[in-house]
């Protein structure tokens, strides 16, 4: 098989790039929900270790 033989698809011969659908990807809303949630949870977590820090010095 020569290089260029197997860079093609072997059903329809074309090249075997896997393209992006749209099914491939989270929907843009759940997206930016997950980053809220990541950075709130992080801000909370701040929260707490700061009070405790405070409260224990």
């Amino acid at each position: 098989m020569t290089p260029a033989e197997e860079r093609l698809d072997g059903h329809t011969g074309e090249p075997a790039v896997r393209r992006m659908n749209e099914e491939d990807r989270a929907p843009m809303g759940m997206t930016v929900r997950v980053i809220i949630y990541l950075v709130a949870v992080h801000f909370f977590a701040a929260f707490l270790f700061l009070l405790f820090f405070l409260a224990g010095g």
